[in-house]
């Protein structure tokens, strides 16, 4: 059962004209509504005219996070302001904040692809969600709110922090969905644990993950843990905020491609890739107040327009595999956070770990923290990551809660 049929298993051809519409829509108001997108096209040599295809799009410049950055906060508004009704933006922790805005449409689509997406993961509107991602400028937990409204869920918008009472109020209202960063929901069951529960104290049945990158172990661990179904979502600020994808039950992440165009490129060269793996660029076709054209993501995965089981044709990305910000080349071998999870997760260690990353001269090194009691899993985990990477890279043991635990998103990596 889908949420839009209608749209969720066109037929790949007519997604493809109903995209080329939209793609010749969009492209021709950016170019007479923004200067900057104007200046931009013309300094390519490009008008609206010359798309006249799908393939067309790669004439067109990309646009990057930087580039976002020195256009803070509304360069690239297509509206007037006073037609916009929300804004949003990422935390600005490395330069100034990335801004999204939002006109009454957008919020509309927004809320529609969040619902979509929630209802392919399984949720009805008898589901009560606490809603445990920060409230803020953060598009996240908004999101996920206005989607499981659509639908005609409960939502409990407890935002994030304070655990114990987390624990207390997903115990004591009955929650069955879950919406937080997947560090959290690990984190909040090591406190449920501390506090004398278990799973069947509650009545989860659903988790909804995303913000950071993770490994199919920790999903195979979140599962575990709180007897439930852990489901990804995948979303940028760039673009809208969650909603760009859809996991069905067949576990593909269906992408909302009537909305969100997607690209594949090679991230050395910016060539494009028909299919394989390469990094995800994004095009939105049908946002009014900050449309955004050829965004790169920097987020690494595959792309294939292959039949799905679950009967949606939508075109299908792969989980994140990570950021070619936090891809790490360590005595040639490209190396990514997840990867390292993954291995010491299944050789039996905790999710509570450190990457550490060191430069000695022009050499990357890697050492890797893990908690645990057992020292003798150290040599497990470096086998583990031998087997993965074929990579030596030595493995500290600390005490149990001793590294930082988060809240939101996890910081896996620190410089040394």
């Amino acid at each position: 059962m889908m949420w839009d049929e209608k749209i969720e298993a066109m037929p790949l051809e007519e997604l493809k004209k109903l995209q080329l519409r939209r793609l010749k829509k969009v492209i021709k108001f950016v170019y007479e509504r923004n200067e900057i997108y104007h200046r931009k096209f013309d300094e390519h040599g490009i008008k609206p005219s010359d798309i006249k295809s799908l393939e067309d799009l790669s004439k067109i410049p990309f646009l990057t996070k930087d580039e976002m950055r020195n256009y803070y906060p509304f360069g690239l508004l297509c509206v007037q302001l006073d037609d916009c009704i929300e804004v949003h933006a990422s935390s600005g922790t490395t330069g100034k904040p990335v801004v999204d805005v939002y006109t009454k449409k957008d919020i509309e689509i927004w809320a529609d692809v969040m619902a979509r997406s929630l209802w392919a993961n399984g949720m009805r509107r008898n589901d009560i969600m606490q809603n445990s991602y920060g409230y803020g400028l953060f598009t996240g937990a908004h999101g996920f709110e206005r989607g499981a409204q659509r639908i005609g869920a409960l939502v409990i918008p407890v935002s994030s922090g304070n655990t114990k009472r987390q624990i207390n109020i997903m115990k004591d209202f009955g929650v069955t969905c879950i919406a937080c960063t997947p560090s959290y929901a690990l984190y909040m069951a090591e406190v449920a644990e501390e506090m004398g529960l278990c799973s069947d104290d509650f009545k989860l049945r659903l988790g909804f993950f995303g913000a950071e990158a993770w490994s199919d172990e920790m999903r195979r661990k979140i599962e575990e843990k709180w007897n439930i179904g852990a489901c990804e979502h995948y979303g940028l600020t760039e673009i809208i905020g969650p909603g760009v994808v859809s996991e069905c039950e067949e576990k593909r992440l269906h992408i909302n491609a009537d909305h969100f165009l997607p690209e594949l490129i090679d991230p050395k060269t910016g060539e494009r890739i028909e299919e394989g793996e390469g990094e995800l660029v994004f095009t939105t076709l049908t946002k009014e107040a900050f449309p955004a054209i050829r965004f790169r993501t920097r987020d690494i995965a595959s792309y294939s327009e292959e039949a799905c089981e679950c009967g949606r044709t939508l075109p299908i990305q792969s989980r994140i595999k990570g950021r070619s910000d936090d891809m790490m080349k360590v005595k040639g071998v490209i190396v990514f956070p997840s990867q390292i999870e993954e291995a010491i997760i299944r050789a039996g260690g905790s999710e509570n770990y450190q990457i550490v990353k060191k430069k000695e001269k022009e050499m990357t090194t890697l050492i890797v923290r893990v908690e645990a009691e057992d020292e003798g899993i150290a040599k497990r985990i470096e086998d583990e990551i031998y087997t993965m990477l074929n990579l030596h890279i030595p493995v500290e043991i600390v005490k149990p809660f001793s590294l930082p635990r988060s809240e939101g998103k996890a910081k896996r990596i620190v410089e040394e």
